[in-house]
């Protein structure tokens, strides 16, 4: 009785030292949880960029103040039929109008700045202003086609401008090295913390033109203390450096100088630093440029207005002109590096340009990489230059081409540099953003602190935390034509329907006392040959008259409804008939 009176005595004592420590444990996280409640927050809202390589937008919101970082678009794929580009979805920033206080641009490539006009349409308002370099403005400025388009307001900035935005918002541009002029990486300070988005980047050393890499203000930012980096992910599984943008230029003076004859060169319209090279080499072998495509001169005329293309004035000549040219004196420089089917180059492989035909000793210099996707029809291109007896030069080892985005040890550069507390891989496909947090972690950032986001997460971040708290509405938002969004996943089922199965249109009339003319018309396109398949014709035809007597006795009446029952019989019969699904669209006609 002793002894379990001296262990009950024990017990109590546990009991009550372990009620104490939870007690303690309970207050210090009810601590933690009202320090936390307290926080500042500022939420990072990937719209587009986030396990896709396009549509680049990310907005930031602090209270009820938003501000943007790009606003790209991305080009259709296979299944995007007659789909012109695709943008991201803008309904949460519709929605919180007038929050938004600036748009902020990194450069000037179209996955960055391409859907800024239809933002601007679908916010309605001019009264954000834009803030970019110079060049970037002028690439923006040149997306507001339509004559009666009111341009928001732009600024222009440079290396180590600092911005006060807003009563929360402060930002500063800091220089980084791409295959663009003016590309700049933007420091975001708000209450909450201080963020660095790094816009497109690699480490290139010896820059063809620009202002280059700023170390040293990255280092500053790095060592004062950033609380979120994101960075750029395109590369991430690639080790290594990424070549200088000069080792091009030195492969296309090699190659430019083993032709004979004309040299018809494609490149990135937006690759100033590309064309600056092609223009310098074009001087030392004296030749002649004629610029083909759309794009192309209307870079050409930007940048040249704007001083980041110098050439002589004599040297550009007239397209329709550059047939009279010696061929061992001209250049033809194009777009369609990525084999888009209605690109100067495309037109010059299928033999459909109005002014250049391919002659035996033409060399067609492709300098550019497919973008993944393209492959296929940059091969067909180049499968028919060959079989017109060109000289193509294409392949990657030539060193006609580098990538403008950084490789590994680069991204690692960025993450030493910053020395973030918290890191989310932007600007890629899931892949890469994956890789680029092993990457991180490689350098220190503790794994918990990597975030893996996908579009339309509102990020959370505090001094203490970052965390995915919640998502809003994102997506992609289809352009066809001058229709923003107007064409969905519904048109697109259609548009493929009717390639692969083609259309029946059966034309009826209906008289005022709702009996039917029982003459009726069949039209199809796509789906048989009529001539060689007219007994099926006939077949149908005479069930939509059965069809219609039954719908006459029942005293259906209602347009769509007779619609949809005609539909249903007529699309099931063809599919006992032919195993094709065509599209069947009947037409009442009320006489």
């Amino acid at each position: 009785m002793k002894f379990n009176y001296v262990e009950g005595k024990k017990g109590d004592k546990a009991e009550k030292e372990e009620k104490t420590e939870k007690i303690e444990k309970n207050t210090k996280k009810g601590a933690a949880s009202e320090k936390q409640a307290k926080e500042e927050k500022v939420y990072i809202i990937p719209l587009g960029g986030m396990e896709e390589v396009g549509k680049n937008m990310t907005a930031f919101q602090y209270k009820d103040e938003i501000v943007i970082v790009d606003a790209g678009l991305t080009f259709p794929e296979d299944e995007h039929l007659g789909i012109d580009v695709i943008i991201p979805d803008f309904t949460y920033l519709e929605n919180n109008k007038d929050k938004i206080k600036s748009l902020l641009l990194t450069h000037g490539h179209e996955d960055h700045i391409g859907a800024i006009p239809y933002l601007f349409q679908k916010l309605g308002s001019t009264d954000i202003t834009i803030y970019g370099g110079k060049l970037t403005l002028e690439l923006a400025k040149a997306k507001f086609e339509k004559k009666d388009a009111v341009i928001p307001k732009m600024k222009v900035v440079k290396g180590r401008t600092k911005l006060k935005l807003s009563k929360y918002f402060s930002v500063e541009f800091i220089s980084v090295t791409h295959s663009i002029a003016d590309c700049y990486a933007i420091c975001i300070k708000t209450p909450a913390g201080i963020i660095v988005h790094s816009g497109d980047f690699k480490v290139d050393l010896t820059p063809v033109d620009g202002e280059g890499f700023d170390f040293a203000r990255l280092a500053q930012l790095g060592e004062e203390g950033v609380d979120l980096l994101l960075s750029d992910s395109t590369n991430a599984a690639v080790p290594g450096f990424t070549p200088s943008e000069r080792s091009v230029g030195e492969s296309l003076r090699e190659e430019f100088g083993k032709a004979k004859g004309r040299i018809i060169i494609a490149a990135f319209a937006s690759h100033i630093h590309r064309l600056q090279q092609i223009v310098d080499i074009a001087q030392i072998y004296n030749r002649k440029i004629a610029i083909d495509g759309r794009s192309m001169v209307k870079v050409f005329d930007i940048a040249s207005r704007l001083g980041y293309l110098k050439f002589p004035k004599n040297m550009i000549v007239d397209l329709h002109k550059s047939d009279k040219l010696p061929p061992e004196k001209a250049i033809i420089l194009c777009t369609g590096t990525q084999g888009e089917p209605l690109a100067a180059l495309s037109r010059i492989a299928n033999g459909t340009h109005k002014y250049i035909s391919l002659r035996e000793g033409d060399t067609v210099i492709i300098s550019a990489t497919p973008i993944p996707g393209n492959e296929k029809a940059v091969y067909k291109n180049i499968n028919h230059l060959l079989k017109k007896n060109a000289n193509v030069v294409f392949e990657k080892v030539v060193g006609i081409h580098v990538s403008g985005h950084g490789c590994q040890e680069e991204q690692k550069i960025m993450l030493s540099l910053v020395k973030p507390k918290f890191f989310m891989p932007v600007h890629g496909e899931y892949m890469m953003l994956k890789k680029h947090k092993e990457l991180a972690v490689a350098t220190g950032v503790e794994s918990d602190n990597v975030i893996l986001a996908e579009n339309g997460n509102k990020i959370e971040l505090t001094k203490s935390h970052c965390r995915v708290a919640g998502k809003v509405q994102s997506g992609m938002t289809l352009i066809d034509g001058f229709g923003i969004g107007d064409v969905g996943n519904i048109v697109l089922k259609d548009r493929q329907n009717l390639a692969d199965d083609g259309i029946v249109i059966i034309t009826v009339s209906q008289y005022k006392n709702g009996k039917f003319n029982k003459q009726i018309e069949l039209v199809t396109r796509g789906f048989i040959y009529n001539r060689e398949s007219e007994n099926l014709i006939l077949e149908t035809k005479e069930l939509i008259k059965l069809e219609l007597e039954s719908i006459e006795t029942k005293e259906i009446k209602e347009i769509s409804k007779v619609k949809q029952l005609l539909k249903s019989k007529v699309g099931e019969f063809l599919y006992k008939k032919t195993n094709r699904e065509p599209i069947i669209l009947p037409i009442i006609m009320e006489v």
